[in-house]
C-alpha cells in the first residue's frame, strides 16, 4: 500500500496549510479504479475540514501542546500532522482504510513528524485522549450519529471539528470558533472553495 500511495499520488504543498505537504491525487476516478476498493480513496484528498481544522491547530498550537491527540477518520492525516507539528505529546491517526494508514505514514515522514495510527472502526468504544480532532466527519446521517455519541462518552478536555457545511452536522452542543473560505479540489468538490468552520464542543 506504502508503494501504491507514492506511485499515484505526488507530494504537494497546500496554499491554505503551506506548513505541510501532503502526497495526493488530481482526480478521483483514476486512483479509485486503481486501488480496487469500494470506497473512494478519502486519503488521496485534501478535504476542507481537514484544512481549516489543520490550519486553527497550527495558529493556536497551545490547545495540544504536551497533549494526547486522536485524529479520528484521519484519511491522509493532514489534521494529525498539524497537531504533531504544534507541539502535541503523542498523535494517533484512526481510520478503517488501509490506504489512509499508509498515506498517513509517508506523509508523516514528509513533514518530519511522528504520528501512531490505529487502524479500524473506534466509533463503539471510548477515547482516553486528551484532544480529539476530526475534519468533516458529518456527511451522513448515521456517521454522525455514531461520532456524536463517541464523543458524548469519551472523557476528553477539548474536541474540535472541521465542517465545510454538512447537511448532518449538529445544531446544538457546539461552538463556531473558526470560519474560513478554503480552497479544495474542484474535482471532489465541484467548486474552487468551501465556507468551512472549525467546531468546538462544548464539555
Amino acid at each position: 500500500m506504502h508503494t501504491f500511495v507514492l506511485s499515484h499520488t505526488k507530494l504537494t504543498q497546500l496554499p491554505f496549510v503551506p506548513e505541510i505537504q501532503l502526497h495526493l491525487a488530481d482526480e478521483v476516478v483514476p486512483i479509485w479504479e486503481k486501488s480496487e476498493l469500494e470506497a473512494p480513496p478519502f486519503w488521496a484528498f485534501a478535504w476542507a475540514g481537514g484544512q481549516a481544522l489543520a490550519r486553527y491547530v497550527l495558529d493556536n498550537p497551545a490547545l495540544v501542546a504536551g497533549q494526547r491527540v486522536l485524529d479520528l477518520a484521519s484519511g491522509s492525516g493532514l489534521v494529525a500532522i498539524a497537531a504533531a507539528r504544534s507541539g502535541a505529546a503523542s498523535v494517533t491517526a484512526n481510520d478503517i482504510d488501509g490506504y489512509a494508514e499508509s498515506a498517513t505514514t509517508v506523509n508523516a515522514k514528509a513533514n518530519g513528524v511522528e504520528v501512531k495510527f490505529e487502524l479500524g472502526d473506534l466509533l463503539g468504544s471510548t477515547s482516553d485522549a486528551d484532544v480529539i480532532l476530526a475534519g468533516d466527519i458529518f456527511y451522513s446521517r448515521e456517521m454522525s450519529e455514531r461520532i456524536l455519541a463517541f464523543l458524548d462518552r469519551s472523557a476528553v478536555s477539548l474536541v474540535l471539528v472541521g465542517d465545510p457545511g454538512r447537511a448532518y452536522a449538529p445544531k446544538e452542543g457546539f461552538e463556531v470558533v473558526a470560519d474560513y473560505d478554503v480552497p479544495v479540489n474542484r474535482d471532489v468538490e465541484d467548486t474552487s472553495s468551501k465556507r468551512t468552520l472549525v467546531l468546538r464542543k462544548r464539555i
